[in-house]
């Protein structure tokens, strides 16, 4: 940093007019100013040498880009620069020489002269163009002002000596004032140069201004930050001292810390849990953190809530199995009437359990229509088990975090259901339904049912992760049962992890026995009726089953039951009837007109229109195929919102019937005549399958040959070219909703006697 010299005169009115130019890359020199300078250069040392001998004077110019070694040149060197005075010089070991030189006056390179290994040139000098007697108010008010500001640039800068603002305040000359306070501040060397090439010493005060006001602002602005930091330090030391004192003062009265406590608590937790090797390492971890905090920090409470899960999680405690399989059988036959796959699944689990204690649990996978009883199958046989029963509803579930957490570093985070559910129940062997497994979905958050692929599998999930716990958690005890309306929507990875048990449709024997058993007596109760007060006949039952509702389930029938009680405990309170024995002609009382009617018999009253059976989610429904003729020529429309598989299967019964119409007695150019049109009601609804091919054939052979097919019959069946009838699905599905419309007769292929068997199929 240059520093002014005021005890050393110069005369300026004789300056050479060609000087030797020393080269500056780091420095600026103002006149008046002093500078000491460090010269490297051999031919920047001649220079000197041949300067000190002579009268002292050089001309400093700043370089546009520093040269390692060689001349520089006019287009290296900026036009401007300062002469100066060489006030001492000293050599130093290794040959590098130091200066303290002075400015003189600012000159303007006119051109360099050759002749030395150095540059020289010859110089024009400038003077400033405004003297002292020329000082107008502004330059004064500039003056005054920049002393202003260099004296609040001096105080907030610990490396400018105090005497240098005594100095600024001596200087009367407007040009000399900028010079010095442009050579004092610190600013970039362009600003510098550029401060040197202005000649209006008016334009120069203006252009120091403006850099002294940017550098106090940035001074300004760093003691501010500085004070700041400061200020939260000492703030924080003072809590830390005042938490110090207030601990020794606790200590002398004899009291305990909350903290203290609530960290001995936790240590005392994790000492009696138990934990796997791996969790005590993570709980002693996270417990040296927490007690480092102060309880009022954020943290804290991430801390502290993430040791209550780990403590707090049934690691080790298991409830102990009911072997005893009779009573299992009772509890089972108590609570659910018919299920014999799922009850003799359970029994066999029991069966294994009791022979090898060690062996897995099974993932069960309840599926059937809505109402079935698959929920409360679950609590049932967690009943029998002897186990905690915890439920958890997948449907509508989008975020894979549901399943496996989210990760600690999100506020407000939490593990996931299944560690959840686990926790609630207090054992690490639970039966755990996950309900509706089929309505899972996915989305940009991710894919849940690929996070129950590790959950579902009992060769995984003895090490199950969950992201917020980051600690394995075994999961191998738990019995995990899933239930499902539709299979179809499950990924195929996650429904091989399953055994699926399908829960279908109950006769309407045994609607009404459970009727009888468990929901009367349910409904009862729960709308305040005694035994005595309220009963229903075998008919009276029938006629809401058949009437009134049409499921596969029992959810609509205790519907309609719970509406009778309702109408009786209302005559009951009212005083009218004591009791009420419902019977037939009491229905419509209570439930109005009849809702459900067959119309079998009326549909299937002329030749075209055959009864088929579908399969659908909710259970078995008939399937009109009406099939009609009129004059044209070989066009066949199909009709009813059909698949494209229901539309192949129409076109194959047709070229079936025109290849073997001989031997149908149908006339063998009935298609060059006519046009058939083949319509399936109920058309909002979408239709697909080859299961009705049969029923569409025989429609179709019913209208050719004016034949009127019986009313009480219903067909299944896939057809080929050939006439062929291949087997099908949903027999069981398709036999119950015949049985629930009053069909007594069903055609169904050959193949599909299997079926017959393994479901049991036996309807009076």
């Amino acid at each position: 940093m240059t520093q002014p010299q005021s005890s050393i005169e110069v005369k300026t009115d004789k300056l050479p007019e060609i000087l030797p130019i020393l080269p500056m890359i780091d420095a600026v020199l103002f006149p008046k100013m002093v500078l000491p300078l460090l010269v490297i250069q051999e031919r920047s040392i001649q220079l000197v040498d041949e300067a000190m001998s002579q009268n002292r004077i050089i001309g400093l110019v700043v370089a546009k880009e520093p040269i390692q070694e060689g001349t520089y040149t006019k287009k290296d060197l900026h036009e401007v620069g300062t002469s100066a005075l060489i006030l001492k010089m000293a050599k130093t070991e290794d040959n590098k020489l130091q200066l303290l030189t002075q400015g003189m006056e600012r000159f303007r390179v006119k051109e360099f002269i050759k002749g030395k290994p150095y540059p020289r040139a010859r110089v024009e000098y400038i003077k400033d163009e405004d003297k002292e007697d020329k000082k107008d108010k502004e330059i004064t008010a500039l003056m005054s002002n920049m002393i202003s500001q260099f004296t609040r640039i001096a105080e907030l800068s610990p490396g400018l000596p105090p005497e240098i603002v005594t100095m600024a305040n001596s200087i009367q000359e407007p040009g000399i004032l900028a010079d010095m306070v442009a050579s004092t501040i610190n600013s970039s060397l362009e600003e510098k140069q550029g401060v040197l090439e202005i000649f209006d010493v008016k334009k120069r005060l203006k252009e120091v201004t403006r850099l002294i006001t940017y550098q106090l602002e940035i001074l300004e602005l760093g003691n501010k930050i500085q004070s700041q930091v400061k200020g939260d330090m000492d703030k924080r030391q003072r809590e830390y001292y005042l938490r110090e004192q207030l601990k020794k003062i606790k200590e002398e009265l004899g009291e305990k810390d909350e903290a203290s406590v609530e960290i001995e608590d936790y240590r005392a937790k994790i000492e009696e849990k138990n934990l796997p090797e791996e969790a005590r390492k993570e709980a002693e971890r996270e417990l040296d953190r927490l007690s480092r905090m102060h309880p009022s920090s954020a943290e804290y409470t991430v801390a502290s809530t993430y040791l209550d899960w780990l403590t707090t999680l049934p690691w080790h405690d298991s409830t102990e199995d009911n072997l005893d399989i009779k009573m299992a059988k009772k509890v089972l036959d108590d609570d659910h009437y018919g299920l014999k796959e799922p009850k003799k699944r359970v029994i066999e689990y029991l069966a294994v359990r009791k022979l090898k204690p060690e062996s897995k649990g099974p993932i069960l996978c309840f599926a059937g229509p809505p109402g079935t009883g698959k929920t409360s199958m679950g609590n049932s046989i967690a009943r029998a088990l002897g186990r905690k029963f915890v439920r958890i509803s997948l449907g509508g579930v989008r975020d894979e975090a549901e399943i496996r957490g989210h990760r600690r570093t999100y506020v407000g985070a939490l593990p996931g259901r299944i560690i959840q559910g686990i926790r609630r129940s207090g054992s690490n062997n639970p039966v755990f339904m996950l309900d509706e497994i089929d309505k899972v979905g996915s989305d940009f958050r991710g894919d849940p049912s690929s996070a129950l692929l590790e959950v579902l599998d009992p060769e995984q999930n003895f090490s199950f992760s969950d992201h917020y716990l980051d600690v394995p958690f075994d999961l191998s005890k738990v019995m995990f049962i899933t239930t499902a309306n539709i299979l179809d929507t499950i990924p195929p990875a996650l429904r091989d992890r399953m055994e699926v048990l399908k829960l279908l449709g109950y006769t309407l024997d045994e609607k009404i026995k459970i009727a009888t058993r468990y929901l009367i007596p349910r409904q009862r109760d729960a709308h305040g009726l005694k035994s005595n007060q309220i009963s229903f006949t075998k008919g009276a039952l029938k006629q809401i089953i058949t009437g009134y509702t049409r499921e596969a389930g029992l959810r609509n029938l205790e519907r309609e039951i719970a509406t009778v009680c309702r109408g009786v405990a209302a005559n009951v309170a009212e005083g009218e009837i004591m009791s009420a024995k419902i019977r037939i002609d009491d229905i419509p009382k209570y439930l109005g007109p009849i809702r459900i009617i067959s119309d079998v018999k009326s549909r299937i009253s002329t030749p075209g229109i055959a009864l088929g059976l579908a399969w659908t989610p909710t259970g078995g429904e008939l399937l009109f195929i009406e099939a009609t003729a009129m004059k044209g020529k070989k066009g066949l429309t199909l009709t009813g919102q059909l698949g494209d598989v229901m539309k192949e299967s129409a076109t194959a019964a047709l070229s079936f019937i025109r290849a073997n119409a001989k031997s149908l007695k149908i006339d063998e150019d009935f298609f060059e005549t006519s046009d058939i049109h083949l319509h399936i009601p109920a058309g909002a609804i979408p239709k697909d399958g080859p299961s009705a091919g049969v029923t569409m054939l025989t429609a179709l052979v019913s209208l050719l040959t004016h034949k009127t097919i019986r009313n009480n019959l219903a067909m299944t069946g896939e057809i080929t070219l050939r006439g062929q009838v291949l087997p099908v699905g949903g027999i069981k599905e398709k036999v119950l909703g015949a049985h629930h419309a009053g069909i007594k007769t069903l055609i169904m292929p050959k193949q599909n006697e299997k079926d017959r068997i393994k479901n049991s199929i036996v309807i009076k």
